[in-house]
């Protein structure tokens, strides 16, 4: 991101945040989608997202980590709206969702893998998302949950079996 536009977004010029709204949006939205199914919770989070890069801007040291630095705002608004909604609890049990829905053709990598992850349940997809997506270990994911690491693992591994099985089940 130009270092100029983010200075001009810190001095609150409109033209300015639209432009890194309209950079932006597309990737972090893309990303709130990982982590919630319902589109009007990945547009209040999506708004929620760019509230907190705009009014949280002047504590960003480098601007040549805008991107990632608003990524990790996004994952947390996410993190954070899936708390609310209690949706966040972490199984150990086999009840993924199934659905007549699952996709039965050959799927696109990027966009039918992450659909895949809508069948699993929400602490898991989180937990997946956040260790194989976005590249945190599983001593801060479970600082981040309030979760034993121990946990972190095991919800990854019932992830992937279960994104296997869908592959497999559907001839993906």
């Amino acid at each position: 991101m130009e270092h100029e536009l983010l200075i001009e977004c810190q001095r609150n010029d409109r033209n300015a945040q639209r432009k890194v709204y309209e950079k932006m949006a597309g990737k972090l939205y893309s990303v709130c989608k990982r982590y919630l199914k319902n589109d009007e919770d990945i547009e209040e989070v999506l708004a929620d997202t760019f509230y907190k890069i705009f009014t949280k801007l002047n504590q960003l040291q480098n601007p040549e980590i805008f991107e990632a630095w608003a990524r990790k705002i996004a994952v947390n608004e996410c993190l954070q709206k899936l708390r609310s909604m209690k949706a966040l609890h972490i199984s150990l049990e086999d009840d993924f969702v199934e659905s007549k829905d699952a996709p039965t053709d050959s799927i696109s990598f990027e966009k039918d893998i992450l659909k895949l992850l809508n069948f699993l349940p929400e602490g898991c997809r989180a937990i997946f998302n956040l260790f194989a997506i976005e590249g945190y270990p599983h001593k801060e994911i479970a600082t981040m949950l309030s979760i034993s690491e121990g946990t972190s693992k095991s919800q990854l591994n019932f992830a992937r079996r279960k994104l296997q099985e869908l592959l497999v089940n559907h001839n993906i």
